[in-house]
């Protein structure tokens, strides 16, 4: 909020009474609130816009000659998890901010699923000092699969109001269609908590249309990030719903849905730009928002349009617009400078009036904070895990029987249910390497209860050893698919000893493994030791067979209990759809001749 102070200051500061702390000259202002690009030089007093007009003639402490560079609004991302990264809060700013993102609004149910509201009170602590601003979605879902999956905490409806209340919180996070079309009370007292402070309710529509979408949407749902296809998008902004474009590491979805729009000429002011769930190699090598505009452009979208897809659009949405996502006075002087506006790649990236990153580095130390040792201990196997808990047995004793298997589908979370028949060797169902048919398994980890979920996976392409992991949405217990027993136990025991990582196992021993012991889900150490470590475990997994981009974050993503068609939790094989367990074997059975 702005106080009398810092109004009347910028007032008289525009008045020529005080020095400006700041003078960009030589620019060209990308200005997405007119839809123009001109030149003029920006003034800069206590981290806010004084002035943007060509003849304005004010005295700085400070000038920086553009040089004739384009000056962009600090980019916006409408929706992420860091905890995704692997990295903190602080190291994450070393990947991002000189991509230029200064604003990130960030759902944090990953740590909220793991350590409830003191986990996040623990990753808060370092906002004051960030070169970028996190916003929070509060989360709406912990757990995510009530009754499905064992999480380590709960926020319910009066945990959630109180989070809402927080100065950095503006919208509540994604919340599932099952929460709307079963009717549960709980979450319906969260949407109007939330709606009767004038903030947003984020959606997670994924799959979903026709009167289904009618309903979820008639509940306040404001926007959702999950849609893969043009339909699905044009039936999102049909009900009201904003649609945030996504680009992840494992969810692709920029390249079709901008075809979309540019073959049917949509209207882009009701969509946005988000990651989601994106690696910090990936934003590295690739990019971040910057890589949505630029691929849009290429893609054949207006430069004007792409930009405000990733600034004025979003700031508005979440009703922001007074501060940020435009270079226009009071507003922050969030700030990147380019030598190709169609291209987006930051010379100089200035957050709050202050020079951060330059030449895609930022120059703002940004330091890990001493997390709280609790956090680092929330992993406990109740029981020992050995080769046997993997074992699945069949109602046959040997030949062949048909089980549910979750396909998954190149570059996206959604998934496929399909029927396979698979061997039954003295009454336990076999893993079919040569098939792809592989184990996958989720193990509890917070000491609860012990439960192991069994399942099979098609798609993951391993032909020897095992991979695990201890972040699998949205329960975040430990997750591991292999070709066989030995090495997934052994994985498995390898990201348990870590207190939380990632881990490859084959032929009996542990090849790779990396800590992430920031409530299992991310790293102490800076971005690029993360990137270098990821890097080795990836190529650890190529070795094996698999030929994904990003193993574990597909890994991360195949037992979700909430996106089609299936899911797996501790508890077992999840219709996601029906939301309810099944059987892992189908009804019908087939013997062998």
């Amino acid at each position: 909020m702005r106080s009398f102070e810092e109004i009347k200051n910028t007032i008289e500061t525009g008045l020529g009474r005080h020095v400006c702390d700041l003078k960009l000259k030589n620019i060209q202002l990308v200005n997405v609130f007119s839809g123009e690009v001109y030149p003029t030089d920006i003034y800069i007093k206590n981290k806010r816009i004084v002035s943007i007009d060509p003849a304005a003639e004010l005295e700085a402490k400070e000038v920086i000659d553009g040089k004739g560079q384009y000056a962009l609004p600090g980019l916006i991302d409408a929706h992420m998890h860091f905890e995704s990264t692997m990295l903190s809060p602080e190291a994450l700013a070393s990947v991002v901010v000189p991509q230029g993102t200064t604003t990130l609004c960030a759902d944090l149910m990953e740590i909220a699923n793991v350590a409830g509201e003191e986990g996040l009170r623990a990753m808060l602590q370092s906002m004051n000092r960030l070169p970028y601003r996190m916003l929070i979605e509060v989360s709406s879902r912990v757990p995510t699969a009530p009754g499905l999956e064992t999480t380590g905490a709960v926020l319910g409806a009066e945990e959630v109001a109180k989070i809402m209340d927080w100065e950095e919180s503006v919208s509540l996070g994604e919340l599932d269609p099952s929460k709307i079309l079963f009717v549960k009370d709980e979450y319906i007292h969260k949407i109007a908590d939330t709606l009767a402070r004038r903030k947003l309710v984020n959606g997670h529509a994924i799959g979903r249309l026709g009167q289904e979408l009618n309903i979820y949407a008639s509940s306040g749902i404001s926007d959702d990030h999950e849609c893969v296809n043009t339909n699905e998008m044009i039936e999102r902004l049909k009900v009201g719903m904003k649609v945030f474009i996504r680009e992840g590491s494992s969810e692709r979805n920029v390249d079709e849905l901008i075809r979309g729009v540019v073959e049917q000429n949509l209207d882009t002011s009701n969509l946005m730009f988000c990651t989601d769930d994106k690696h910090a190699r990936e934003i590295q090598v690739e990019g971040h928002i910057n890589y949505n505009v630029s691929r849009a452009v290429e893609l054949g979208l207006e430069p004007m349009k792409a930009l405000q897809m990733a600034t004025i659009n979003t700031a508005k949405h979440f009703r922001m617009e007074d501060e940020i996502g435009s270079i226009t006075p009071g507003r922050l002087a969030d700030i990147i400078l380019v030598e190709d506006w169609h291209d987006v790649k930051p010379t100089t990236v200035i957050f709050e009036g202050e020079v951060v990153a330059q030449n895609e580095r930022l120059i703002k130390e940004c330091k890990v904070s001493d997390y709280p040792e609790w956090l680092k201990h929330t992993v406990t196997l109740k029981n020992p895990i050995t080769p046997t808990s993997f074992a699945v047995s069949s109602k046959k004793p040997d030949g062949m029987t048909r089980i549910h298997v979750i396909d998954m589908i190149p570059r996206q979370i959604i998934n496929h249910h399909i029927i396979e028949e698979v061997h039954v060797k003295d009454g336990v169902i076999q893993t079919e390497t040569e098939r792809d048919i592989l184990k996958l398994a989720v193990i509890e980890r917070y000491g609860k209860n012990g439960n192991v979920g069994v399942g099979f996976v098609h798609g993951f392409e391993l032909k020897k050893g095992a991979l695990a992991y201890s972040m699998s949405h949205d329960h975040h217990n430990i997750v591991v698919v292999g070709t066989n027993d030995e090495d997934m136990a052994l994985a498995v025991n390898e990201v348990a000893r870590l207190n939380g990582g990632l881990s490859v196992a084959c032929d009996g021993k542990v090849l790779n493994s990396m800590e992430l012991p920031i409530g299992g889900l991310m790293s102490e150490k800076s971005a690029e030791e993360v990137m270098a470590q990821l890097d080795i475990l990836n190529a650890d997994a190529r070795n094996l067979g698999c030929g994904m981009d990003a193993p574990f974050m597909s890994l991360s993503f195949i037992s979700l209990p909430t996106v089609p068609d299936l899911g797996l939790t501790d508890q077992g094989l999840v219709d996601v759809l029906a939301h309810e367990l099944i059987e892992l074997e189908a009804e019908e059975t087939v013997q062998n001749d």
